[in-house]
């Protein structure tokens, strides 16, 4: 299992790279943002401080599928924001 500083770099470069991603599209297609842009954006957001918030969690009864579920619900999320940024 990765350590809990792993996972936490994951979530932050993950997460940090479908924002740029959106600020690409953004500069791409016209400079300014959308209102769609900005709900991407914001729901990246939400995800990462969601994430966050279940990593730091100290009750947790079994740790290494605590942070298994974590990382799995991070892929998730990230396929999900990337297929919305395709979408767009």
């Amino acid at each position: 299992m990765a350590s809990v500083r792993n996972l936490k770099k994951d979530i932050n470069f993950v997460l940090g790279d479908i924002i740029e991603a959106v600020y690409m599209w953004e500069i791409t297609s016209g400079g300014k943002p959308t209102e769609k842009s900005e709900a991407l954006i914001d729901e990246a957001i939400v995800t990462f401080d969601s994430l966050i918030a279940k990593l730091n969690a100290k009750n947790v009864e079994n740790k290494k599928e605590h942070f298994r579920a974590i990382n799995k619900q991070l892929e998730e999320s990230a396929t999900q924001l990337v297929e919305k940024i395709n979408a767009l």
